[in-house]
């Protein structure tokens, strides 16, 4: 009896000691490459990659970051994946040359492995698109609410929450020698190699436990982004988005000026479409376009009616405040950058008052070939105009009419053609 106790507790311990033991993966690594602005597409790709490793049963799934920043929408979206996920994710800033600035700094920071290549930053993290549309005491509430949650986040992965809130507030950077000093990362890796060397045998905790990765000899997933997300990853950019709309309103403005020309109508109608969509992407203020929209109508105006220069001031401030609240301040880490909206202005405004003005001219031009642009001429009676006769103008002879009741043009006098009547030239007696 006592021998089959002694086996039993043996096994229950034992049974215990297997239990405690982190659970090991299978082993393969997914890899997916993040580049550009965080956007839903970004997000998307994430959750996708996730479950494609889960599937898998992954190690892990190594996120290679290089980004500006983004969405605060899909950015939190992104980190609420990487710190709910099953599988262990490592953020690694890579290539050389790479940052992760702004919302990437999140997303960064709540993975479960941080790691930067050489020759990489990270920071910047303060909110950019509060300039306009904001007071004051609501901008120091999204900083506060931006500062809470980065401090969170650092928090449970055990990071420097110092360095995190100064990256928000102060808008700190670091370069990755220093990230490793200050404890916002956990190791520097040259490239995927490396990387997969340096994570052999750490401990990662996740919902499910802790897990132990096993990365010696495993078998790369690289995750392909699909032609319609890489499309709409290209156009979930501010500075695309903005080009692409005022090249758009160009295009279909020089079509009404100039009807029947086709190619900038079509360019235009392309590009306006574009920029619309990629707006609806990066969650666009309607006040900014409406703003724009007002722009080019003053512009418009000016050329057709003078206001000695008002109507043009008017345009260049609606389109400057415009360009700066066309994304809505909601999406944070985000903005048009003030490199594009400068020579934007300053083309658009020259666009308008000296290509479209002189197209304008040109359509209320005096007519100069046909019967209308005989008015004005000069030419000679080659008869007496009692009151018609016959006058030679620009070489050829035509039928005229004196313009004055009872005044005679003697032949061989100057005459001036006063107007058209048919295919007759109604003419006054040209004084020498």
């Amino acid at each position: 009896m006592e021998k089959v106790k002694s086996i039993a507790i043996w096994l229950g311990i034992s049974l215990l000691f297997f239990i405690s033991l982190p659970a090991e993966a299978g082993k393969v690594v997914e890899v997916l490459k993040i580049e550009g602005t965080i956007s839903p597409v970004s997000a998307h790709r994430l959750d996708e990659a996730l479950k494609s490793a889960l599937e898998d049963k992954a190690q892990c799934l190594i996120v290679q970051l290089d980004t500006p920043g983004g969405l605060d929408k899909s950015m939190r979206q992104m980190v609420r994946a990487i710190m709910n996920s099953e599988i262990p994710v490592v953020v690694y800033v890579s290539p050389k040359g790479a940052r992760a600035a702004s919302a990437g700094v999140f997303i960064t920071l709540a993975s479960h492995i941080a790691v930067m290549s050489p020759g990489t930053n990270i920071g910047a993290a303060h909110p950019v698109a509060m300039g306009v549309g904001m007071d004051e005491e609501m901008k120091e509430k999204v900083v506060n609410d931006a500062s809470s949650y980065i401090k969170s986040i650092a928090q449970k992965r055990g990071r420097n929450v110092e360095w995190a809130e100064k990256a928000v507030r102060e808008s700190s950077s670091i370069t990755n020698e220093e990230a490793l000093k200050l404890g916002v990362i956990d190791f520097i890796a040259e490239d995927i190699p490396d990387l997969l060397k340096k994570l052999e045998g750490r401990k990662v905790k996740t919902p499910k436990g802790f897990l132990v990765l096993r990365t010696k000899g495993v078998e790369l997933h690289f995750v392909k982004a699909s032609f319609r997300e890489r499309f709409l990853q290209t156009l979930a950019d501010p500075n695309l988005a903005y080009i692409l709309l005022m090249v758009g309103t160009w295009g279909i403005i020089l079509e009404f000026f100039h009807p029947g020309v086709m190619l900038p109508g079509i360019v235009g109608g392309i590009c306006l479409i574009l920029s619309l969509f990629a707006l609806q992407i990066l969650s666009f203020n309607l006040a900014g376009l409406l703003l724009i929209i007002l722009a080019i109508i003053l512009f418009v105006l000016e050329v057709k009616v003078p206001s000695y220069g008002a109507l043009t001031i008017g345009g260049i401030v609606a389109l400057t405040l415009g360009s700066l609240m066309l994304i809505d301040p909601s999406a944070l880490y985000i903005s048009i950058s003030l490199s594009y909206i400068i020579p934007i202005v300053a083309i658009t405004t020259s666009f308008f008052v000296f290509i479209i003005s002189y197209a304008l001219k040109a359509q209320f031009k005096k007519p100069v070939t046909g019967l209308e642009g005989m008015v004005g001429e000069v030419g000679i009676a080659k008869s007496d105009l009692n009151p018609d006769g016959k006058v030679q103008v620009h070489g050829e002879i035509w039928n005229a009419l004196v313009q004055l009741n009872g005044e005679v043009i003697k032949k061989g006098e100057k005459v001036e053609v006063v107007r058209t009547e048919g295919m007759k030239l109604i003419v006054k007696k040209r004084e020498v």
